[in-house]
């Protein structure tokens, strides 16, 4: 560890107030509960310790330690190539949620295994149901198209015991389709998040990481690190993320009497405009809009539901019997 006198990183006071990270990264103890991470801690220019955002490797090697220290997640790995998710902006989806259900709930937060959330687009890395199940214990269904991404949440999921049972992983063989293959019969749902891919071409994906590689090397012209082959549904959908919310509308008005809560993260501002259209279109009785920010960068969780005040209510007296 570097000898030079350490200064304290700036509280993060973008993140939800419940956040974990808001007081930045203590690495003293992350090394401690992943010592992996040590060789990557070097002090930065403003004499705060640091990793280089920019370099893939440093950046699961405190992933992997975050999700241990603070979740309690003692294996945790990606494939190379795959999408390595900051995880304080991954813990601000998962607390706007729960405010979300907390809000017909007299203000209670609903904990525990009544509590089913489907997450479309698990991802390899299986994150929000690991940070999910760790700070509220919710059950939860996760689905990908990516044959890869489903074998890694499965190996994540079952090698953490805490968690094995509490995170089921669901392939969606029909990439044309969200909920139908995700949503068995007889399941419900309490919410449904996403993150959706936001990149309208493959082209526009790799640009994307390289001017991401370049603001984090200060401008520096930097080749991407990601292989994007086999991986596009993590970065890229015909149409963009408008195209993808959409769709993704429609179809959940199929399910409408099986979801209490539809909900999706929206990264630019301009999608807005379409989705509310859409939600419009299909009739959803209630909408809204959360925003949220993790340092410069702003995005949005916007929720739907079908089920009137009343319908919500009784939602909660029938399936939320330890969730109270």
């Amino acid at each position: 560890m570097p000898s030079a006198e350490k200064q304290k990183p700036a509280e993060k006071e973008s993140l939800h107030p419940r956040n974990l990270h808001r007081a930045g990264y203590d690495f003293d103890k992350l090394i401690k509960a992943s010592p992996a991470l040590r060789p990557f801690v070097k002090l930065n220019q403003y004499d705060i310790e640091s990793i280089d955002f920019a370099d893939a490797e440093a950046v699961k090697e405190l992933n992997r330690a975050l999700l241990k220290f603070f979740y309690g997640i003692n294996y945790w790995d990606i494939p190379a190539g795959y999408l390595c998710p900051p995880i304080p902006g991954r813990a601000d989806y998962i607390h706007y949620i729960a405010d979300l259900l907390a809000e017909g709930n007299s203000g209670a937060i609903p904990t525990g295994k009544s509590i089913k959330v489907l997450d479309i687009g698990v991802g390899a890395n299986c994150v929000y149901p690991l940070i999910g199940n760790s700070v509220y214990g919710w059950q939860f269904t996760g689905t990908d198209t990516d044959a890869e991404a489903i074998r890694w949440a499965n190996k994540i999921a079952s090698s953490n015991p805490e968690q094995n049972g509490a995170i089921k992983i669901r392939p969606q063989s029909n990439k044309a389709n969200i909920f139908k293959g995700a949503i068995t019969q007889g399941e419900i749902f309490d919410i449904t998040i996403c993150n959706p891919p936001f990149h309208a071409s493959l082209k526009d994906a790799q640009a994307g990481t390289l001017k991401k590689l370049q603001n984090l090397n200060n401008g520096r012209q930097q080749q991407p690190q990601l292989n994007f082959g086999g991986k596009n549904t993590e970065l890229w959908y015909p149409g963009g993320e408008v195209a993808f919310i959409r769709n993704m509308v429609d179809q959940s008005a199929l399910f409408a009497d099986k979801v209490m809560w539809f909900s999706t993260l929206v990264s630019k501002k301009d999608t807005l405009a379409a989705v509310y259209r859409a939600l419009s279109k299909v009739k959803a009785i209630e909408v809204k809009t959360i925003n949220m920010a993790q340092g410069q960068k702003v995005s949005r969780i916007v929720a739907w539901t079908f089920l009137s005040e009343a319908a919500q209510r009784t939602w909660r007296n029938t399936y939320w019997k330890d969730g109270k």
